[in-house]
């Protein structure tokens, strides 16, 4: 069992081809060693990404992204903002 951080798109697809395994008449605990993850992993993984499709996760990262863009251009708004205010205190 591996210690690397796994994608959002990596743990669903993951999660499909455990249920795959499962439908196929595997026990759970031979499709999670077939997988090369714990249970609790397994567990935590189903918890957070149970009934996600790869399209939200697509659209999650979207998003993330573009909040990202966002906040920063605030900061570099919020920095001129004060910028301006010293000059004119000064002034």
């Amino acid at each position: 069992m591996s210690n690397k951080p796994r994608t959002p798109e990596q743990i669903v697809n993951l999660l499909r081809k455990i249920e795959v395994m499962l439908s196929q008449g595997k026990s759970i605990t031979q499709a999670l060693k077939e997988a090369g993850i714990s249970d609790n992993t397994y567990y935590r993984y189903r918890k957070e990404f149970g009934g996600v499709k790869l399209e939200h996760i697509k659209k999650i990262k979207e998003l993330e992204t573009e909040n990202s863009r966002l906040k920063k251009a605030v900061a570099e708004l919020t920095l001129d903002k004060q910028i301006l205010k010293e000059a004119a205190l000064k002034n």
